[in-house]
């Protein structure tokens, strides 16, 4: 199977971080009513891998969820923009995505489940946000600008792919590449296999114990999120938990990366990944330097977690 050209110019969109962030806004905190569906109705799995959403080639999903023997799946969809729910009997209910008020799009959603036989009660303060307000209380205006949408979910696309190809060398624990609604980034997680001290927790309307599940065991991670908290301009960042001695010095590639002691991570700004005469080697680079960075300075047994490609194997 013929392997993709990374030296082919793709398209990797503009994403302007002040015409983007309010529809990014408005998407956090419904992808927080789509993801808080699917946590409660979806087994416990490990670091909380059961209640992200994934990149499609229309949007974002939830992926099937299980329900009394059915199964239901809930898309983003920016290129038709709508909200598409279909079941595993053959229903299927689209709901508009166009501005309107967060409780507005919290009650059609639930709604459309009861119409579809799927009732869901869900714990309606958003995750990770300090000084949430409840879905269903929310009812100032919110801006949804299609073309922001689009442009951000074709910027996911490029990175899903990117991040898939990174994960691939990598054969010990590691985390799907996944979408937290909580944070709302992209993120994929490499794992030691060594336990990590508890983490301290104090995330806003995130249970402390739900954090040191997350964070049990040593991890290298990396991502990408649309800008806010102090970086105000699209970013993919990577850090370590627990940081290791030295990560914070360390020497990483591309030159244009730095490591933001606000944040505790290092940050490649989007624009300059896409300004790159091979935006995916660039992004590449990035993640493979500060996952060494991490890995090094930890000491991780690297020999014994890598591979330099997938090979398969002859039949």
């Amino acid at each position: 199977m013929p392997r993709p050209n990374r030296s082919q110019k793709v398209d990797w969109p503009d994403l302007p971080f002040v015409a983007l962030r309010d529809t990014c806004t408005t998407l956090h905190l419904w992808s927080q009513v789509v993801g808080k569906i699917r946590l409660v109705c979806t087994p416990w799995t490990n670091h909380s891998w059961h209640v992200p959403l994934y990149v499609t080639c229309r949007g974002l999903t939830t992926s099937p969820i299980p329900y009394s023997g059915r199964s239901f799946e809930i898309e983003f969809d920016f290129l038709e923009h709508q909200l598409r729910i279909r079941t595993s009997d053959g229903a299927e209910r689209s709901i508009p995505l166009a501005a309107r008020p967060v409780a507005e799009f919290y009650r059609t959603v639930m709604q459309t489940l009861d119409e579809l036989q799927l009732p869901v009660a869900i714990h309606t303060t958003p995750s990770e946000i300090a000084d949430a307000v409840p879905f269903e209380r929310d009812t100032r205006p919110r801006i949804y600008d299609r073309d922001q949408a689009t442009h951000f979910w074709r910027g996911l696309l490029q990175m899903d792919r990117v991040f898939k190809e990174f994960r691939s060398h990598f054969i010990g624990k590691c985390s799907p590449v996944h979408f937290f609604w909580g944070s709302f980034d992209l993120a994929v997680t490499r794992f030691s296999g060594r336990e990590a001290p508890p983490h301290p927790g104090g995330v806003p309307n995130f249970p402390d114990w739900v954090a040191r599940e997350a964070y049990s065991h040593e991890v290298s991670s990396a991502g990408f999120w649309p800008g806010g908290g102090g970086i105000e301009y699209p970013a993919f960042y990577s850090y370590a938990y627990p940081a290791p001695e030295g990560f914070a010095e360390a020497k990483v590639q591309p030159a244009n990366a730095s490591w933001s002691k606000q944040l505790g991570e290092f940050i490649l700004a989007y624009d300059d990944v896409r300004a790159a005469a091979s935006p995916d080697e660039s992004l590449l680079t990035f993640l493979q330097s500060t996952y060494e960075a991490a890995a090094d300075h930890a000491h991780w047994n690297r020999a014994a977690l890598e591979r330099d490609r997938f090979v398969p194997r002859k039949k």
